[in-house]
């Protein structure tokens, strides 16, 4: 039998035992706490297998049949070009670059395809939901393009497309983004098409945090409307720190050269193929019933919260994500983080749109359900869960010390990364 020459935790240990305790640290607090940041998942161990190999030691600039260097026909391109097959398979794309790093690599990448320095944008405001590299002031997309913002309604906090066209007729852009990082809602993608259409606009959806649901058939897909999808691999989808870029074939030339040699060089090739493992078991009917527990589950949290008398923003959520606005409760959205980490939770604070509050207080908290999700907690541990938080937020340290023993008992009914005695 052959042995593979991977990781080896045993000489990581002899020879920096900091490292390796810090990595132990991680790996308890990841099976000890209740996981709920939206963007964060657990990879499997076959993707954190892929990512630890080998082939973190292969330069590989170009992509398939198309190198600089020598040394890649043998297991770099037909990895690469598996994990192209199958994202193009998995989304019904027409074309697909798995080389960016990052989600904001991936949206520079194809902000670069298709403008220049200047150039008018349309995007999502930041403070209603949108991402920073959407045209925050200080991200280079905010530095570089002329931004112009859409946000939701005060009233119901979902998206108006009347107003996004009517931006979009001012404005004129040249790119409109579709896509958030706190958001509840579908997108009315058919519609963002057409605005697009009657402004002689590319149309790019961010799809980084829905993206696994659209993989499990629990969310609408993008692709059919829009002339570019950027997404990161590592929130629902599940798979490792990365990123990918589907798109119409008419744009392939131009998304393939602003990711090489236009914004990168060398491709991760150790964590192309973790992402080919991803979307492999995305391709699953296990994943789908994962997909459709995510939204379930955020579902029924969202209820419960409201039960215990939080404001969920919109009233509600169809995705993996929730906005709670914890100033009902007396708290503000950090001073909630901080009870809720106390107390074995994990969430992060984050603003609402209109909130009064500056972004590193605000008003509200995040709450996601991708980690128990994958851990197999269902709508009956939710109503759980909202009952934990509601404590922790609002009770005394001797109620979020008793929290955090529930909260060990219920991760340990659904552990991660199991150890061998479970």
């Amino acid at each position: 039998m052959t042995t593979f020459w991977g990781p080896d935790f045993e000489e990581l240990r002899a020879l920096d035992p900091e490292v390796a305790d810090g990595l132990l640290t991680e790996l308890d607090r990841q099976r000890s706490k209740l996981q709920l940041i939206a963007s964060e998942n657990f990879a499997s161990p076959a993707v954190l297998a892929a990512q630890g190999s080998v082939l973190t030691n292969k330069y590989a600039e170009g992509y398939p049949g198309r190198r600089y260097y020598g040394g890649c026909g043998e297991a770099v391109d037909p990895i690469e070009q598996l994990a192209i097959d199958r994202a193009k398979a998995l989304f019904g794309a027409e074309h697909a670059n798995v080389q960016p790093h990052s989600g904001a690599s991936a949206n520079l990448a194809a902000f670069l395809a298709v403008l220049e320095p200047g150039d008018p944008i349309l995007a999502m405001s930041l403070p209603h939901g949108g991402h920073l590299s959407h045209g925050m002031k200080l991200n280079l997309s905010g530095r570089w393009f002329d931004v112009a913002s859409y946000g939701v309604r005060e009233d119901t906090h979902l998206i108006d497309m009347d107003e996004v066209r009517a931006k979009a007729l001012a404005h004129r852009p040249k790119l409109i983004i579709a896509g958030w990082s706190a958001y509840q809602h579908h997108l009315d993608f058919a519609a963002f098409r057409a605005i697009a259409d009657e402004v002689g606009a590319v149309l790019l959806c961010d799809a980084s945090h829905f993206v696994g649901l659209v993989a499990g058939g629990a969310h609408p897909s993008p692709v059919p409307y829009c002339d570019i999808v950027t997404f990161t691999t590592h929130k629902a989808l599940r798979g490792p720190r990365g990123a990918m870029i589907l798109c119409k074939e008419e744009w392939a030339k131009e998304i393939d050269r602003a990711v090489f040699p236009g914004s990168q060089g060398g491709p991760l090739e150790h964590v192309i193929a973790a992402k080919a493992v991803a979307l492999k078991e995305a391709d699953t009917p296990e994943f789908r019933a994962y997909a459709q527990r995510i939204v379930d589950d955020a579902s029924a949290l969202a209820d419960g919260l409201v039960e215990r008398g939080y404001r969920v923003i919109s009233g509600g959520t169809e995705t993996h994500l929730l906005l709670a606005d914890v100033t009902t409760k007396g708290a503000t959205g950090a001073e909630a983080e901080a009870r809720c980490d106390a107390a074995g939770i994990v969430l992060n604070k984050n603003a609402i749109p209109f909130d009064p509050l500056p972004p590193a207080k605000a008003s509200g908290i995040r709450v996601g359900t991708p980690c128990v999700a994958t851990q197999g907690m269902g709508t009956g541990e939710m109503a759980t869960v909202a009952d934990l938080i509601d404590r922790a937020i609002t009770g005394t340290d001797d109620d979020r010390t008793a929290v955090r023993g529930e909260v060990g008992e219920l991760v340990g009914r659904f552990p991660v990364y199991p150890r061998p005695t479970d």
